[in-house]
């Protein structure tokens, strides 16, 4: 096995001392930016990656994120959240950080987990999901200053883009619209939207780029509703499609999510209706399996992004919460099949 390169390794390829090179690692502001860039390209060069457990005891931070994962759901959809773990994990590995994984089972709990990892000096910013419209654990953070960011929109009352937090999302509804798009082209002009109930949050959002597509194209389909559950779309379409009426006046259908477009095929299937195009969301192995063109998320996308928020501009040193707020919305991309 290869020997790991060394801080003097990447001190004589930038033909620098060992010192400078421990700068622009921990504290890249006081370096000149052409000794930083001609330092980096020989860390990049060599793949050094700094001891962290060393640089902690001197720097007493841990590089660390902290990232809470879900408790597992199951469904269709229940991956996405993985990736973008995976992501976060891989991405923040290549920037010389860590991502410390830890479970909870409720907000307090949480919120009692990241105060035991604070109090440890284990972690030294957080990434949260599923935020919402007065969530109790941005404001325990900000109480206890530590940088954080969050992967989701604080959806459920007032004006998201004035929270008081930083957030990454994905935004669904250039994703539909996108999806409506090519359904018109490849289909007919005759698109119809399978969403969940009203949520004023993400199912809504989506609705609205289906919505924004269609009237933009001077068009207009018929809207059906179903839980984020395969079963409750496939009786809810098959229902739709055994009605003549329904069926022949139907071109294709963009869904919410993934769950609901395979309910719908599975619908299609029972009834004769195979040759009415179908869009889901999230992009899944099943969509793909099945042959579904869906709306890709990009966590990993996401991942760098939400990053890049609590880190400086050498994207290897978490800085976050030094300034205000950021928002930022990752486009997806249409997956066509």
């Amino acid at each position: 096995m290869a020997k790991a390169p060394t801080v003097e390794d990447v001190a004589r390829r930038a033909g620098v001392s060992r010192q400078t090179v421990s700068n622009v690692i921990n504290t890249p502001a006081i370096v000149r930016e052409e000794t930083r860039v001609r330092v980096q390209r020989a860390i990049d060069e060599l793949a050094y990656r700094p001891h962290v457990a060393a640089r902690s005891l001197r720097t007493r931070r841990s590089s660390t994120i902290g990232v809470h994962i879900d408790p597992f759901s199951g469904g269709i959809s229940g991956v996405i959240l993985d990736r973008f773990i995976h992501a976060l994990t891989e991405n923040a590995n290549e920037r010389a950080l860590r991502v410390l994984i830890y479970s909870a089972r409720s907000r307090d709990e949480e919120i009692a987990r990241l105060s035991d990892l604070i109090d440890g000096g284990e972690i030294d910013a957080a990434v949260i999901t599923g935020t919402a419209y007065g969530d109790p654990r941005t404001g325990w953070l900000d109480g206890r200053g530590l940088p954080y960011a969050a992967f989701g929109r604080p959806w459920g009352g007032g004006d998201v883009w004035e929270s008081g937090h930083s957030w990454v999302d994905v935004d669904g509804a250039a994703g539909t619209r996108a999806a409506t798009r090519h359904a018109v082209e490849a289909w007919g002009s005759r698109v119809a939207w399978l969403g969940w109930p009203p949520d004023a949050g993400t199912g809504d959002d989506r609705e609205r780029g289906w919505r924004e597509a269609m009237r933009a194209s001077g068009l207009a389909g018929p809207v059906f509703r179903a839980p984020d559950s395969v079963a409750e779309a496939r009786s809810v379409m098959a229902q739709a499609f055994a009605d003549p009426m329904v069926r022949d006046g139907v071109d294709a259908v963009v869904c919410v999510s993934d769950a609901l477009a395979v309910g719908a095929h599975l619908a299609a299937v029972d009834t004769g209706a195979s040759g009415i195009g179908l869009i889901g969301f999230d992009n899944t192995p099943v969509a793909e399996a099945l042959g579904l063109s869906s709306v890709e998320q990009a966590p990993e996308l996401v991942a760098g992004a939400v990053l890049d928020l609590l880190t400086d501009d050498t994207g290897r040193r978490i800085v976050g919460g030094e300034g205000p707020p950021e928002r930022m919305l990752v486009e997806p991309r249409l997956v066509v099949r």
